[in-house]
């Protein structure tokens, strides 16, 4: 990617910044008009970042090390896959799991300030799946 290319994607993703907002601003001021301001503003800026994006990955391809096998590359590639894998699964998990013992632990709490630690304990537990993962991929990341 030749450097204007590199400038008229930094011009444009400050663009898609400054106009939306700049239309709210200078309008009358609603939740419609807000709402549709951050809507513009997310389009354009992540449309903009992910062309910039592909055409920055997408340049030519080079050999730099012809001795590695096919299959090793594809191996390696599968187990930063596994990795990304569980790293993301296990928090997504855990994301669930916190969200339903935490509520349920601060309604408990609510009505009896006693079971604060025994809920606590249970928001931890799901907070541990997180970590569980975590360490899962760097053990994979560890033997690759």
């Amino acid at each position: 990617m030749t450097l204007a290319t590199k400038i008229i994607f930094i011009i444009a993703l400050i663009v898609s910044i400054i106009v939306p907002f700049g239309y709210y601003l200078l309008g009358e001021k609603s939740k419609k008009r807000y709402k549709r301001a951050i809507g513009t503003n997310a389009f354009f800026f992540f449309g903009a970042f992910a062309i910039a994006t592909i055409m920055l990955l997408g340049g030519p391809d080079v050999q730099a090390a012809e001795a590695v096998t096919a299959d090793s590359g594809f191996a390696t590639g599968l187990g930063y896959l596994a990795a990304a894998l569980v790293t993301g699964l296990s928090c997504i998990g855990g994301g669930i799991a916190v969200a339903s013992a935490a509520s349920a632990a601060l309604g408990a709490i609510s009505e009896d300030s006693s079971v604060l630690g025994k809920s606590l304990i249970f928001v931890g537990l799901a907070e541990g799946v997180c970590l569980y993962g975590l360490i899962i991929s760097f053990m994979i990341l560890g033997n690759l």
